[in-house]
């Protein structure tokens, strides 16, 4: 079914139920929202997990480190007459009847929102192996946390976005680091390798190790063994080697999933199902703005979606949803600032040295910005997020003066 031809939304009455599946960021926003735009029908939150509804950066960061000991959404369910089910797993969906299939029985609804996030790629037969770990759950951090108070050797696999906040605090815990990672550069899967190149000295800096086009053969107590035969010690072992759409409990239920398993929403947030809407790190919408699928695992797409998604079901005109992305990552002392999308740019312009403390890289498309990574400049960012907002022509020469702010290059 094309993006154009997906249902469109009826107007219904203001008492349905809507039932969102999914109590982190996507799904708690959700429900806020519908009650921040006026919806005054019953909306239920079922979670899987079961603690409070809980915010998931500070995983890596405050909670890990055994500066904070939660980071529960600052949200009064009860007094905006959202009902919580937590510790309910959702089995499957019936869209024919409006109806979930849940551990606990059947679960009607009027309207869904699936809100499932994404669950991080495991390695294989690591399944119960000793001291190996995932981080993604607050429970993930809480079994995590003494491992870093005891200061173990740590290896972490990937040298990705959660691999290296990771590393940093395992660093900061004062703990002996080990990062191998498959591709020769990290953050290979984001970033161009000149970009990402200026990075690895990073981990250096911070005393950690970063091995490169270094695969895991398997692990065992004690060591990780990589396919050249080497073995790295290892106390504990943290698996950091991406996330992908938690939506296998959506075999077949008809909601059409795209490539990478994830729903396939479109630019007003609804799925291939009448009344069946998606949101966050489990699904893709088409983005108008960059002529692509966009796909985006942040924590502000989690923010921003919702809030189309409750307008949607509330409204009678239809919400459009084409944000530029942007994201966040506290890496080795490093505040790292990315918007918008690099795929399509034709050119590339530096502001800044690479190897110094502060710099940023903007792609250009036609003269026009389209995506902006700053280290340190947090300036940059704001003020690249606007103009690629804005579609504005900029002069590449002004660009990569870094002494001249970027609003000054519009042409």
């Amino acid at each position: 079914m094309s993006e154009q031809t997906q249902n469109q939304a009826p107007v219904r009455p203001a008492g349905r139920h809507v039932v969102i599946v999914g109590a982190g960021m996507a799904g708690v926003q959700t429900a806020v929202a519908l009650r921040e735009q006026g919806f005054t029908g019953a909306v239920t939150l079922i979670g899987a997990e079961p603690h409070q509804p809980y915010d998931r950066p500070p995983l890596s960061k405050a909670v890990l480190l055994g500066k904070a000991e939660g980071s529960a959404f600052d949200v009064d369910f009860e007094a905006l007459g959202i009902t919580l089910e937590l510790g309910r797993e959702v089995t499957g969906v019936r869209p024919a009847e409006h109806t979930l299939d849940t551990a606990t029985g059947p679960a009607p609804y009027d309207v869904l929102v699936l809100a499932t996030g994404a669950e991080p790629v495991t390695l294989p037969r690591t399944e119960g192996v000793p001291g190996v770990h995932l981080l993604r759950t607050l429970d993930d951090a809480e079994r995590l946390r003494p491992v870093l108070a005891a200061q173990h050797d740590i290896v972490v696999v990937g040298a990705g976005w959660i691999g290296a906040e990771f590393a940093t605090a395992a660093r900061e815990a004062g703990c002996a680091v080990t990062v191998v990672e498959a591709a020769g550069r990290p953050l290979a899967g984001a970033l161009p390798a000149e970009v990402a190149a200026p990075m690895a000295a990073w981990y250096a800096d911070a005393g950690a190790q970063l091995r490169t086009n270094a695969r895991v053969e398997h692990i065992e107590p004690g060591a990780v063994v990589l396919d050249d035969g080497t073995r790295v010690p290892a106390g504990a072992v943290v698996v950091g080697i991406g996330a992908r759409p938690a939506t296998g409990w959506l075999t077949g239920s008809g909601i059409a999933l795209g490539t990478h398993r994830e729903v396939l929403a479109d630019h007003h947030l609804r799925t291939s199902e009448p009344d069946v809407y998606a949101v966050g790190d489990c699904s893709s919408f088409p983005s108008g703005r960059y002529g692509e699928r966009l796909m985006v695992h942040h924590w502000d797409n989690a923010l921003h979606g919702p809030r189309t998604v409750a307008a949607n079901i509330i409204g009678e005109t239809p919400a459009t949803y084409d944000p530029v992305p942007y994201f966040w990552s506290e890496q080795f002392g490093r505040f790292v600032q990315y918007a918008g999308h690099h795929a399509a740019a034709d050119t590339t312009v530096w502001r800044g040295d690479p190897q110094g403390a502060s710099w940023s890289v903007c792609w250009l498309r036609e003269s026009r910005l389209v995506a902006v990574l700053a280290v340190g400049r947090p300036r940059d960012l704001a003020q690249g997020r606007k103009l690629i907002e804005s579609g504005a022509v900029l002069d590449p020469e002004i660009v990569a003066d870094p002494a001249r702010p970027l609003k000054a290059a519009v042409a």
